[in-house]
């Protein structure tokens, strides 16, 4: 199959632009090297994500940098019980016309009308307020008097969650949280990481990220991502891997059987089909191996597997779960390409 050259080009302009976020990202950020990829290729996908870790890990700060590296507009929503829907997607209020004199109804945009949005400790916010999101997250619009207000591409919504503190909390129900197409766990720090942390926080100087892409390029680069190659054993593969999961009950595998309840939709293979495409750019190949594929399993997976009674119990965690997946489905054959040529490689 023969690759436009202009295809080419693009994907080596995104493998460089990707090395120049990194670098932007660790002025301010220190080590979360996958958590940095994660989110690049969820954007770079045109996919949301959940960021699951525990406060003072820089989630906040990770966002926002992103956004400036993008040059793109960021907007924080701090969830909070008494959060209404119109505190997101926003509300008309009567205005007087200065030119005619006459009181109209006129809508004032919600913190969601920016390229990226933080939404804050999301599960401490009933689901009337979530479910705010989902239609500027599915439909990339907001439905307000009847009258639709479009919101500005790339759009790209970050949700937070602390994993410890449950207490007054609504986690989000399974459909909304198919929705987003990875779910990112941050971890603390190393040694090494965490003492580079209080060298740099502790100082007087702070280095601001400088813009790297502009919201055309990006958007011109999600297209490029959806036009790279992927073989059909590799799509089969991929399903496979989402379907055992289907198989709960007396049908289950004997890796799975006691542990699952429910799991993956169809929705879970598109996004890992989507993300290793968009990973095989990144790692500077124009076509998809299997270990991209692999690479995609645990963060699109992680929240779409529903775990049992026994199992929680037991400790396992959806993680676990994944992990065996990977084990029991057998990997591709072969890491190139269905006609037995090597994926192609860019220089950066």
């Amino acid at each position: 199959m023969a690759i436009p050259q202009d295809d080419v080009q693009a994907a080596g302009k995104l493998r460089e632009a990707y090395e120049a976020i990194h670098s932007q990202l660790h002025r301010v950020i220190v080590g979360q090297e996958q958590v940095i990829e994660e989110l690049l290729i969820a954007l770079f996908c045109r996919g949301h994500c959940i960021i699951t870790g525990v406060p003072g890990l820089a989630k906040t700060l990770m966002v926002s940098s992103l956004a400036k590296t993008l040059s793109l507009s960021f907007n924080r929503i701090q969830f909070t019980p008494d959060l209404m829907p119109s505190d997101i997607t926003g509300t008309e209020i009567i205005q007087e016309n200065k030119s005619t004199g006459q009181r109209e109804l006129v809508f004032v945009k919600g913190p969601v009308f920016a390229n990226v949005v933080l939404a804050d400790e999301i599960n401490r916010t009933p689901p009337k307020t979530q479910a705010a999101l989902l239609e500027s997250m599915q439909e990339y619009q907001v439905t307000s008097g009847g009258t639709r207000y479009v919101v500005e591409k790339p759009f790209f919504v970050l949700a937070t969650q602390n994993p410890i503190e449950q207490e007054g909390t609504y986690p989000l129900p399974e459909a909304q949280l198919d929705r987003f197409m990875f779910n990112i766990m941050i971890d603390y720090p190393s040694e090494a990481e965490e003492f580079e942390i209080m060298v740099r926080t502790t100082a007087d100087e702070f280095q601001e990220p400088e813009t790297v892409l502009g919201s055309d390029e990006i958007a011109n680069l999600q297209e490029l991502v959806r036009r790279v190659p992927i073989s059909e054993h590799l799509i089969r593969y991929t399903m496979e891997l989402v379907r055992i999961t289907r198989r709960t009950g007396e049908n289950a595998p004997d890796v799975l059987r006691d542990t699952l309840a429910w799991g993956a939709g169809p929705r879970a293979t598109q996004f890992m089909i989507l993300g290793a495409k968009a990973r095989a750019l990144l790692k500077g190949r124009y076509a998809v191996a299997g270990e991209d594929v692999r690479a995609m399993a645990h963060p699109v997976l992680r929240h779409r597997l529903i775990t049992t009674f026994t199992a929680e119990a037991e400790g396992v965690t959806s993680d676990m779960i994944v992990d065996k997946i990977l084990k029991a489905v057998p990997p591709s054959k072969s890491e190139t390409l269905s006609d037995g040529k090597l994926p192609q490689v860019f220089e950066s």
